[in-house]
């Protein structure tokens, strides 16, 4: 999944809780899921983290 696409479904769960009046059931499920878009979003950034770096060593190596 995209981190554009996750950052959209993470705010739709922020504000889904700040706009409705939600039953504490609803609230912890949209924690959840928010939560989970959360723990893709920083593997996801930890991905690209990884590409740049071999990207700058490998312009350091031939630079």
């Amino acid at each position: 999944m995209e981190l554009e696409k996750i950052m959209d479904e993470l705010e739709k769960r922020v504000r889904k809780m700040e706009q409705e009046k939600l039953s504490l059931e609803e609230s912890y499920q949209c924690f959840s899921e928010g939560m989970e878009y959360i723990k893709k979003g920083n593997e996801a950034i930890d991905r690209v983290e990884k590409k740049l770096q071999v990207l700058m060593n490998e312009e350091e190596q031939n630079g």
